[in-house]
């Protein structure tokens, strides 16, 4: 009897030890099962996310690699110059201040200007400015005389076209017949050194003329010596 008891004990303990061996190997597929079940799920989750991030890099490289139309870039910047500016000025630094982004704006402005007179230069449209042409001695000389007659508010002296009239003025080619009555007028203002020298000079000529003889004295000088020496002696 006693040794029947014991295998009967020994058969139970190992009955009993089979069933939690198979409980446990039970509990540890399950778990095995749920953590590939969370895997799978985890996995259903992340392929949107992967896929748009994808798609995203796509995007951006097919941007940067398409190059836009020159054309299409220059017509937009010529036609909306100021925007650009100011997209630029946005661009640099969103934090500047109203007058910074003014100074800015004025320093792309003058780059603008710098480039457009550049292309200009280069494509040989630069604007050739003709300089006005020098007026001759004798026209400033005369207008000097016709404002001093005139009276004009803006005549004011100047030794430079009085020296040129007392040169040439018995010269009828530099200074026309129509202008001598004005000069004569002008000459009675005439005081000092000037008027000296004047009315030697015209002595001068006088006797030179005396000397080479009456017919080969121009009519025109001789008439205006006289008219000259008589005013001013």
């Amino acid at each position: 009897m006693g040794g029947a008891a014991r295998l009967k004990a020994g058969l139970r303990v190992s009955e009993a030890l089979g069933r939690t061996e198979a409980g446990l190997l039970g509990l540890a597929g399950r778990a095995q099962v749920r953590a590939g079940l969370y895997r799978m799920a985890k996995q259903k989750r992340k392929g949107p996310e992967v896929t748009a991030r994808k798609s995203k890099k796509v995007k951006k490289a097919s941007t940067e690699e398409t190059p836009q139309a020159p054309e299409a870039t220059a017509d937009r910047e010529e036609a909306s110059p100021k925007g650009e500016a100011a997209s630029r000025v946005q661009d640099s630094d969103p934090e500047l201040s109203p007058e910074e982004r003014r100074v800015l704006e004025r320093k792309l402005k003058k780059e603008r200007k710098k480039e457009e007179k550049n292309r200009l230069r280069e494509a040989g449209i630069a604007a050739v400015q003709n300089p006005p042409a020098r007026r001759s001695g004798a026209e400033l000389a005369l207008d000097y005389l016709c404002g001093w007659a005139q009276k004009h508010k803006n005549w004011r002296f100047q030794k430079t076209r009085q020296t040129w009239l007392l040169l040439h003025m018995y010269d009828s080619d530099k200074v026309p017949d129509e202008h001598f009555s004005t000069l004569l007028a002008y000459l009675e203002g005439l005081k000092g050194r000037a008027r000296e020298l004047t009315v030697q000079k015209a002595e001068a000529l006088i006797q030179e003329l005396d000397e080479a003889g009456t017919e080969t004295a121009p009519l025109g000088k001789a008439q205006r010596l006289r008219q000259v020496l008589q005013l001013l002696s």
